[in-house]
């Protein structure tokens, strides 16, 4: 598996802030509302980054044989969980950021403000959630093998 590009996850998080925000307007056009972001989703989503993390620390530890009993496939299962982060984090920061480009024009309502502040905080702690999702996959990279003179084989492609 390849480690996913961060051009890919911004891509990817504005394409979802522009049409997220889009279909908030036309529902609020007709008087659906749509709850914005809740502080206990902040908090699950850092929980989550905190737990992903964690999970990577125990690779990169093991790659710098620091622990030496780690079974490779847990290895893997943290690779493709935080890779399966980094793309939840951009979705979610999409989603968030979307609720806050259509509460912009009403910042003077104090509870729209409050929504847009409270959405605002969510799609920080989802960058960071995606942020640890791609950090852990750099922890599971595994450095290229060495032939008999100790320099460094080129990996195939």
């Amino acid at each position: 598996m390849h480690r996913t590009r961060v051009r890919t996850l911004v891509a990817l998080a504005a394409a979802v802030a522009v049409v997220g925000a889009l279909l908030l307007r036309l529902l609020e056009s007709r008087r659906v509302y749509l709850p914005a972001a809740a502080w206990v989703e902040i908090f699950a989503v850092v929980l989550l980054a905190g737990l992903v993390v964690g999970a990577g620390w125990s690779v990169r530890a093991y790659l710098r044989g620091d622990k030496p009993d780690l079974d490779p496939l847990r290895a893997a299962r943290t690779f493709a969980m935080a890779k399966a982060a980094a793309y939840t984090g951009a979705l979610l920061a999409g989603r968030y950021v979307a609720h806050v480009l259509v509460m912009l024009p009403e910042l003077e309502v104090e509870a729209r403000r409050d929504q847009a502040v409270v959405s605002g905080v969510a799609a920080l702690a989802a960058v960071g959630l995606s942020a640890a999702g791609v950090l852990v996959e750099k922890f599971c990279q595994i450095p290229p093998p060495e032939d008999d003179d100790g320099e460094a084989e080129p990996l195939p492609s």
